[in-house]
């Protein structure tokens, strides 16, 4: 805990660790990097049901650096999103700020960092990225409405652009244009998550959809409170579907730019995100009533495409 608080603000922050798992609290003395990437993937595997599915297909050097990335950003999530205070969340990730500092300054404690170190230097991986996903989830805190497109896609340049940028720099690689693809792909999947949870961040006091666009279409926030389906939000929900299948479209080009084992995880997240976008059209674009979700099946149904791509792909260059 940083030093210098005083007791209203110790208090503010006790009140925020006490609302998630006790895991998640820096603990008193530094860990082994053994114990820090056990932790990481125990906190992946119990969190993130198909990341230990995709990662058999990474290569194995790549796997302690997959999960302590994605550790970071689970636990920064949740500092912004689980735990129902402004201003306790807003304490804890400029305690989890000060982690990051700590950690390209080689003095983390907490066993996400200690793990994360390794991955930084290894991989060549700047601050930027790690840093640029707390102002969203800063944001989290303080903008609940956007006006325009404009405003959501400078959102998703902060909440999901990274973990691309991340997930490249993992991989060994830095050129400007795979980021820029990475990026379409980011934020489209960011958006088919927007659509598919509208009732959710509704109930939370979120609107994603821009004002902009609402009101083209003739929709008011009373719709949505509602959970009222009508003929204007469903144009809108069409609308909104049609714009994230695009930036889809746009970033495709990334997965043949990449080796063949990053390329299958590309692809399921890709896949994974057009399958969000399926259910809502399978549904008639009522997100108001029901959320849309993709079953078990067609999860398995992505995974054997992918692979049946892959393995096409190398017969291909074999020949």
């Amino acid at each position: 805990m940083p030093a210098l608080l005083n007791s209203t603000q110790e208090d503010l922050i006790e009140r925020g660790w006490a609302a998630l798992p006790a895991e998640y609290r820096i603990p008193a003395e530094r860990p082994s990097l053994a114990e820090a990437q056990s932790y990481c993937k125990r906190l992946t595997e119990t969190h993130y049901e198909n990341f230990h599915v995709a990662s058999w297909f990474l290569p194995k050097r790549l796997r302690p650096h997959f999960r302590s990335i994605y550790a970071y950003c689970r636990i920064a999530d949740d500092l912004g999103d689980e735990v129902g205070n402004r201003e306790q969340s807003l304490a804890l990730l400029d305690i989890w700020s000060g982690e990051l500092d700590a950690c390209y300054a080689g003095a983390a404690r907490h066993p996400v960092f200690v793990a994360l170190a390794v991955t930084i230097a290894e991989c060549g991986i700047p601050k930027e990225p790690f840093a640029d996903l707390l102002v969203a989830f800063r944001r989290d805190q303080t903008v609940t409405r956007f006006a325009t497109m404009t405003d959501v896609l400078d959102y998703c340049r902060y909440s999901a652009n990274p973990v691309g940028h991340l997930v490249l720099y993992a991989g060994g690689y830095r050129d400007a244009e795979m980021f820029r693809l990475s990026d379409y792909t980011c934020s489209a999947l960011q958006l088919a998550n927007f659509w598919q949870d509208v009732r959710v961040d509704y109930e939370k006091g979120r609107i994603y959809l821009p004002t902009e666009d609402m009101l083209r279409f003739g929709v008011d926030e009373e719709t949505i409170a509602s959970g009222r389906m009508t003929q204007a939000f469903r144009e809108l929900m069409r609308y909104e579907v049609g714009e994230a299948r695009k930036m889809f479209a746009a970033g495709a080009p990334l997965i043949g730019m990449v080796d063949a084992e990053l390329a299958l995880d590309l692809d399921l997240f890709t896949r994974g995100g057009l399958e969000i976008l399926n259910a809502i059209e399978a549904q008639d674009y009522d997100v108001l009533r029901s959320r849309p979700a993709i079953s078990t099946w067609r999860k398995a149904a992505l995974l054997l495409h992918a692979l049946s791509d892959k393995f096409l792909s190398r017969r291909r260059v074999a020949a």
